[in-house]
């Protein structure tokens, strides 16, 4: 989680809403990482997870992540969940909750609709505090 805190404060400084994501694989070794690109790239699905989950495929050159783990600083919102199941990750792990805006734990709960093909194993509130006090900040600068 700490290597997706780094991008969560690399994408902070850029100007991007702070949320970094990293995919390792079963043993650990780092596949990728990305943090919010959406401003950047005028493109409000360049999401962490969706960059992080791209690139992971790409190097293994397959669309499959299945002993796959997505590390990511805030709840996946709907598209970032579907994103996950789609890639067949293995576990989702998050830290700070997004009740607005989340699709894991609130709002859509992708991983419970029916049309859900694959389930990940969901970790969430990993290294919480740290995850909401980044985004506290980021939007609090901006008021």
């Amino acid at each position: 989680m700490e290597a997706a805190l780094d991008e969560a404060r690399a994408a902070a400084a850029r100007g991007e809403v702070p949320v970094g994501a990293v995919v390792t694989d079963v043993s650990g070794v780092v596949l990728s990482r990305a943090g919010n690109e959406v401003e950047a790239r005028h493109d409000p699905s360049a999401h962490a997870e969706m960059l992080a989950l791209r690139a992971a495929a790409d190097l293994r050159g397959d669309k499959w992540l299945a002993d796959a783990t997505l590390w990511v600083t805030l709840e996946p919102c709907p598209m970032c969940a579907q994103a996950a199941s789609f890639f067949r990750v293995r576990r989702v792990v998050f830290g700070a909750y997004d009740p607005k805006g989340g699709g894991v734990d609130h709002g859509a709960r992708i991983f419970t609709a029916s049309s859900c093909h694959h389930v990940p194993e969901v970790v969430g509130g990993v290294r919480e505090t740290e995850s909401a006090a980044l985004l506290r900040g980021f939007f609090a600068a901006r008021r």
